[in-house]
């Protein structure tokens, strides 16, 4: 990974690490634009040390890769940074910061998850029903078509094809009666920048997810190995925030929510928020970013001690 630092460090500050979803995507989600950046929320609500990880796409010398290597990348990070994090989870960065704070619960001093799909088993969403139905031998296939990688352009054409007509109509209908509006296009143009530039991941790293999490939820049933223990939702004892998306349809809010009863948290420790919006905006819509995320950040700063 790419390790982006956006301030100096705080002397007295234990650093906020926003780990950025390693799921398709690249990590400007979190820093997207000028008045649209989770970075830039939190460093004005009183955040004094942010970081993001921003993990490369995957190469075809990297399609061994597993969840293994990617928890212990992360604890290099958390090292070189003193040892302690605050730890803020997007989306699948949310269950790979859980596994972390189960795994190394000294080293975490807070933990938010958001959009973080942590029971798997939890509601009736559409990835849930995607994941039992499809067999892994669908997903074994692609990632053989990718050479050993999952590529992006195969994650895409699934995430569009929940939504078609948008997709494939809508979208380029708005910009037709808006094709004289230059602010439109400008954000339209960056957005689809982003979005249709899919990133590549391991394909062992893919794999193992789909069966072992997405089919088989061992994190949530305490039976997922990481770095060589066995860890489970109940390992996890730190403060805890938990957000979920009304119209998330990508992890829904029972994926989020449920993780509350199974943790080793305290329930008094333990906060959680249902907003208006969908996935992506969670981390990158304007109304999120002003009247919830500020509030996530002194939450935050509050577990200083």
């Amino acid at each position: 990974m790419f390790l982006r630092e956006f301030s100096d460090p705080a002397p007295g500050a234990i650093p906020v690490l926003i780990d950025a979803p390693y799921a398709g995507h690249s990590a400007t989600i979190a820093d997207y634009d000028q008045d649209q950046s989770l970075v830039q929320t939190m460093l004005a609500s009183g955040a004094r040390h942010v970081l993001v990880t921003d993990w490369k796409p995957a190469t075809t010398r990297m399609r061994y890769f597993d969840i293994d290597t990617y928890l212990a990348a992360l604890n290099v990070v958390v090292d070189d940074l003193g040892g302690k994090v605050h730890l803020v989870g997007l989306c699948q960065g949310g269950w790979l910061s859980a596994m972390y704070a189960a795994r190394f619960p000294g080293k975490v001093q807070s933990l938010v998850c958001a959009g973080a799909p942590l029971d798997t088993d939890a509601g009736d969403g559409p990835i849930k029903q995607l994941a039992h139905r499809l067999p892994l031998s669908t997903y074994a296939d692609m990632v053989e078509l990718g050479q050993g990688l999952m590529p992006g352009r195969f994650m895409l054409t699934g995430w569009k094809n929940m939504h078609p007509v948008e997709q494939y109509e809508n979208k380029y209908l708005a910009l037709y009666r808006n094709v004289e509006d230059k602010n439109y296009l400008r954000r339209t143009g960056k957005f689809e920048s982003w979005y249709e530039n899919a990133i590549a991941l391991p394909g062992a790293y893919y794999l193992q997810a789909i069966q072992q999490l997405f089919k088989e939820n061992r994190f949530a049933r305490g039976e997922f190995m990481a770095l060589g223990r066995q860890i489970s939702l109940r390992d996890i004892t730190v403060p805890l925030y938990l957000l979920a998306g009304e119209e998330d349809d990508i992890t829904t809010r029972e994926q989020v929510f449920s993780a509350r009863a199974l943790v080793g948290t305290p329930d008094a420790q333990v906060t959680q928020q249902l907003v208006p919006g969908g996935h992506i905006g969670l981390f990158m819509g304007r109304q999120t970013l002003r009247d919830v995320w500020p509030d996530i950040t002194r939450w935050i700063v509050r577990q200083d001690g």
